[in-house]
């Protein structure tokens, strides 16, 4: 039972993240390599933050600005310096290792005998585990509902408009180079907020913590559609949240049946794979079915 609500905390926390992703690599349609440095950097932030004395609130926010910083970068080097996204993301990512060296002053940071989100009181009369649950559906909720009422506004149909049609969006006066950098920004943020609750889960940050990250948030994105099917677009925010969840509960199932954790990665690729490609399987299986019932009825 404690690794069922472990898993449902964990896949709350990450899905944060993919929620994130899922506003660059959906709505603006383009993949954003920069998760995997502003994950860690988001994380870097919140501990350091915390070990100096820093409130772990005002932490956690710190993480999200983190990410929004890198965000900027990212969008600034991809419209303004005319970089292809794919490699201003690496550009970013890369320089992130060692900016996320020099915030922590080595490879990794524990938070060992620091105040945390999860360490307040009343957290501590939950049973096991049900902390990131509570943490986690709190801050899931603020962000879904705040991404709701962003995507309605005017600014926000203007950053849709931009991703379903940069031509026409340009044509009606948006300014699309701003709609995508703030997308960047929006989108790095809540990446980099994500770092920082794992962080203080998990009890420590570390430098290569953002590795394989961006196929844990593809994977929350395709699982969620794969399984949910056709959805309006806030309808595909909760759903993304529930496919981390999904995610996690597939890793866990596979370390049951006795897999190395040393595999966990391949597995992660592995799991994504088979996700991108089951809709292609369902088309071919449907159009075969169709075929069938076609042939059926020539032949009566």
């Amino acid at each position: 039972m404690s690794l069922i609500v472990s898993a449902i905390g964990q896949g709350l926390l990450w899905g944060i993240m993919g929620v994130g992703l899922f506003l660059t690599f959906r709505i603006l349609d383009f993949p954003d390599m920069t998760v995997e440095g502003t994950f860690p950097f988001g994380a870097a932030v919140c501990v350091t933050a915390i070990t100096h004395g820093v409130s772990p609130i005002l932490a956690t926010l710190l993480a999200f600005g983190a990410g929004l910083l890198a965000g900027l970068v990212t969008g600034l080097l991809y419209t303004k310096g005319k970089i292809p996204i794919l490699l201003a993301g690496i550009l970013v990512m890369t320089a992130l290792y060692s900016i996320n060296l020099r915030v922590m002053g080595k490879a990794n940071v524990s938070l060992l005998n620091q105040k945390t989100l999860f360490s307040f009181p009343f957290l501590k009369a939950l049973p096991q585990y049900f902390d990131s649950i509570f943490i986690g559906l709190c801050l899931v909720i603020v962000t879904i509902v705040f991404l709701v009422w962003f995507l309605q506004t005017e600014l926000g149909q203007s950053f849709i408009a931009t991703g379903d049609n940069e031509f026409m969006a340009r044509s009606l006066g948006i300014k699309t180079d701003g709609m995508k950098i703030m997308g960047l920004m929006v989108s790095n943020g809540f990446i980099g907020l994500s770092g920082g609750l794992m962080a203080q889960s998990n009890g420590y940050a570390d430098v290569s913590m953002g590795i394989g990250v961006i196929v844990i948030g593809l994977a929350s994105i395709i699982i969620g559609e794969v399984v949910f099917g056709e959805l309006t677009m806030n309808q595909r925010l909760v759903a993304v949240v529930l496919g981390s969840i999904l995610y996690r509960f597939v890793i866990l199932i596979v370390l049951q049946l006795g897999f190395n954790t040393n595999d966990l990665k391949l597995i992660s690729a592995v799991v994504l794979a088979f996700a991108l490609m089951l809709p292609a399987f369902q088309t071919k299986f449907h159009t075969r079915q169709m075929i069938r019932k076609g042939l059926t009825t020539h032949d009566d």
